[in-house]
């Protein structure tokens, strides 16, 4: 119910979806309503300053700020878990072919882990977040992806059943059985890290947070108005999403805090 609901808010709810709705009825109720051409201009106005100012970075930096970047050199952990979202499943099955998305350094850094540490167990926890046809899984992909990669079969482990972060938790510590004492290593995008590591620990679980997938500088960089209008547009899809999702995910008892921390 909470991942049908998710996903409808989302569809209606979404920042850009709003504001291009706004910009739509303000247009074309100008002709007969006098205040229609000011909401237009007010949702033109937002979704350029959303383009043209570094108002994306300035709302991901705190996120992707909040756990610390690790080096790969650290004692050997029990398990790698990497959590679905860098695969795009429905090209996947479309042309036969792995096709990773903006986030392919979930996959990659999973691999790369896997390698350094031969001995731990690479977990990938993804399903479909299709709302109507979800014949077409993550994990499916992910082994495929992995193989070519060069990760050996016996070394993976994959959960297809999740369809959001919760359910990954979920069915990852059903699947895997974590005991006391375990060190697990948590791999996905530094943005959605807070939401992550919430979760899991919500759950009794504390991996360590290996955040990735950057989309900020982490320097004064971010102050500066963005070289492509259409990615900070992107970016600020992103940053709202998460920052939405874990305001609902603490009303909702899924996260113990509103912005956990290390």
């Amino acid at each position: 119910m909470f991942f049908t609901a998710s996903k409808i808010f989302w569809l209606i709810a979404s920042p850009l979806h709003l504001l291009l709705i706004v910009l739509l009825i303000g247009l074309l109720a100008a002709p007969r309503w006098r205040r229609g051409r000011t909401l237009a201009l007010a949702a033109a106005v937002i979704l350029a300053i959303i383009a043209f100012s570094p108002l994306s970075a300035l709302m991901l930096r705190p996120l992707e700020d909040r756990f610390p970047a690790r080096s790969q050199i650290m004692p050997p952990p029990k398990g790698i878990i990497v959590l679905g979202g860098a695969l795009d499943e429905r090209i996947a099955a479309a042309r036969d072919q792995g096709a990773l998305n903006e986030a392919a350094e979930r996959m990659t850094a999973g691999a790369a882990l896997a390698r350094l540490y031969p001995e731990a167990l690479l977990v990938f926890s993804g399903g479909s977040a299709a709302l109507i046809d979800d014949s077409a899984k993550e994990a499916d992909d992910a082994r495929r992806i992995w193989r070519e990669l060069g990760v050996p079969e016996k070394q993976m482990l994959f959960e297809s059943r999740s369809r959001n972060t919760f359910e990954n938790a979920v069915f990852t510590k059903k699947m895997i059985n974590p005991q006391k004492g375990e060190t697990w290593l948590l791999v996905t995008s530094a943005f959605h890290m807070p939401r992550a590591m919430g979760i899991f620990r919500a759950l009794d679980m504390n991996p360590v947070a290996f955040p990735v997938d950057y989309r900020t500088y982490g320097n004064s960089d971010d102050f500066r108005p963005p070289s492509d209008g259409t990615l900070a547009l992107r970016h600020f899809e992103v940053a709202a999403r998460e920052w939405i999702g874990l305001v609902a995910y603490r009303l909702t008892g899924k996260t113990n805090a509103l912005l956990p921390s290390p």
